[in-house]
């Protein structure tokens, strides 16, 4: 570990905390509805909209009318990107003439990006045609990402309302409100900036397939390119992570420079860092989103920290033949060890799942690391909305723990929680391991399961257990030495994405609804105080214990007893 690499790690955090209020407080206007300075401009296409589709904005939802119109969005989409998918071999903009994809590769692609997972069992320069990366794949990260933010609104609205009921049922907001206008206001204006900035730092923007380039040793070489800046930068903002080429934020067309590389983690954590300023200002005290804030810092740091070191400390069998130094294997050599462990931990702590190094070829524990920070529950910063929904339930649990210590009913921030919550808090929750334990323990010991992974052994288990991992975290990154792209791994990662994301956000919903109807208590001297230390270390620990020890049994399977053979001076 060198001192450059720690300051590296040092400042994004310190960008991150200038930005959080800034970020927060423009979030904070589109959860209330107020004009920003872009409505002179996008107002009225927000009200065309709304008028085309006959929709009435100020019509509050019940939670569970807000389910229902949530779902229904985003299975026609789904649906929609399927079908664009199968025919892409008819459709326009194929200069390619590539073939459509299979049913399989079509349903597992269709769900991973309407569920904003991203995981790609293809390379993108050799199987999409440019029309179905931007109608097929761009525009879910665009509403994925507006679904998460959205979800996020509607549960502060369950917290920050006091008895607010339609048709005896708790009212969260208007779904197409929300979307329309955190896509209108938010993602699409910060990404035509920042897709503007990626053409600056190189990255093709175009229409064109391919371009022919001479070689320094005089040779013709034909390079893949598209309409990749603007797919790049809404991937980023959005937590996507889906890469226009296969080697994702590792080519240097998505990710040409250093600089680029900073941006590009800036971006993954920029809104999930602001919205937790956005529920402070929406319960009335953003100290509670310091606390939030402060707790998800401190486990990424853990995590970071370890990966940078494990990396910086290098193959100790790699050692004993004379190859002196970190580990290189699989990293970009203009970003080197400690952008790309900082990369890896940013990626997987969010759930966007780009990579610009292979996380298969990371050191046993060093690959751990992202592998545990998907296995937390995607909330240690976690996805647009879908992070800080996840940590609040968390947050639930903690309050409910605390309440059995001193004695009195469950409260957080004005809310009782009581058994209704706390029930649908643990429903959510135990989705994560039950879906991604139940599915890895399949695929290893069935034949179809265990032709996927490249290696044998611990490794091999690794590799299984990371891609269902990150597919019910609907984080999509990979260990990479997985075959993925079988119509077994294609059928069943595609059902572990839906349930990741759905099985989840139902109880959510149901939570605020349940909250927004309820009566707020002042807090009293009996409370437990929700935004001190002693509430941080409490959140941290409810996080380990039940979104991390979990999983402790399947780590000393595969990365654990990967470590150990490592340090044997065996390599699997």
């Amino acid at each position: 570990m060198t001192i450059q690499g720690l300051a590296l790690i040092g400042g994004f955090i310190a960008i991150l905390l200038a930005l959080t209020k800034p970020a927060g407080a423009w979030l904070f206007a589109l959860y209330e509805g107020r004009r920003t300075p872009l409505h002179l401009v996008l107002g009225p296409v927000e009200a065309g909209f709304y008028r085309l589709a006959g929709i009435d904005p100020g019509r509050e939802q019940g939670w569970r009318r807000y389910a229902v119109h949530m779902l229904l969005f985003n299975v026609v989409l789904m649906a929609f990107t399927y079908a664009v998918l199968r025919l892409q071999g008819v459709l326009p903009g194929n200069p390619q003439g590539l073939a459509g994809l299979g049913p399989d590769l079509a349903f597992d692609t269709a769900v991973s990006f309407t569920t904003n997972t991203n995981w790609q069992s293809y390379s993108g320069e050799s199987t999409m045609s440019n029309l179905s990366q931007m109608l097929g794949l761009t525009i879910h990260n665009f509403v994925s990402a507006a679904t998460g933010i959205a979800l996020a609104f509607a549960l502060f609205r369950g917290f920050a309302r006091r008895e607010s009921q339609v048709n005896g049922m708790g009212t969260v907001g208007n779904f197409w409100a929300d979307c329309t206008r955190i896509t209108l206001y938010l993602l699409l204006p910060l990404s035509i900036v920042y897709t503007i900035f990626l053409i600056a730092s190189g990255v093709p923007q175009t229409l064109a397939a391919t371009v022919n380039v001479s070689t320094l040793e005089g040779a013709r070489q034909v390079l893949a390119i598209g309409p990749v800046a603007s797919q790049e930068a809404i991937k980023m903002l959005g937590t996507n992570g889906g890469g226009f080429f296969n080697a994702n934020s590792a080519h240097p067309f998505e990710n040409p420079t250093a600089l680029s590389n900073f941006v590009q983690m800036l971006s993954i954590f920029l809104l999930g860092f602001g919205l937790t300023w956005t529920f402070g200002r929406a319960v009335g005290n953003t100290r509670q989103g310091w606390a939030i804030l402060s707790a998800m810092i401190v486990i990424f740091l853990v995590g970071a920290g370890v990966c940078y070191w494990q990396e910086a400390a290098g193959n100790p069998v790699l050692h004993g033949l004379g190859v002196a130094g970190g580990n290189m294997e699989g990293k970009e050599v203009r970003f080197g060890i400690a952008a790309s462990a900082l990369f890896a931990a940013v990626t997987t702590a969010a759930s966007c799942g780009a990579v610009n190094a292979m996380h298969d070829s990371f050191t046993a524990l060093g690959g751990m690391v992202p592998l545990f920070n998907i296995q937390l529950g995607e909330v240690v910063v976690g996805g647009v909305g879908a992070g800080i929904y996840g940590f609040l339930l968390f947050a639930i649990l903690a309050v409910f723990v605390a309440g059995l210590m001193v004695g009195r009913t469950p409260e957080y921030v004005g809310k009782k929680i009581e058994s209704r919550e706390v029930k649908l808090a643990v429903l959510a929750i135990a989705v994560l391991p039950l879906v991604i334990l139940g599915m890895t323990a399949l695929s290893s010991v069935l034949g179809q399961g265990l032709a996927g992974p490249l290696n044998k052994g611990p490794h091999g288990f690794s590799e299984i257990l990371y891609a269902f991992t990150s597919a019910v975290g609907n984080n999509g990154s990979a260990f990479a030495g997985l075959t993925a792209s079988t119509p077994y791994y294609n059928g069943l990662l595609g059902v572990a994405m839906w349930i990741g994301r759905f099985f989840i956000i139902v109880p959510m919903l149901a939570i605020a609804g349940s909250l927004a109807a309820k009566k707020y208590t002042p807090p009293s001297a009996g409370s437990f105080p929700t935004t001190g230390g002693l509430w941080v270390g409490l959140l941290v620990g409810i996080i380990l214990i039940l979104g991390g020890l979990t999983f402790l049994p399947s780590l000393a399977l595969g990365p654990i007893a990967d470590h150990l053979e490592m340090i044997r001076g065996h390599l699997s």
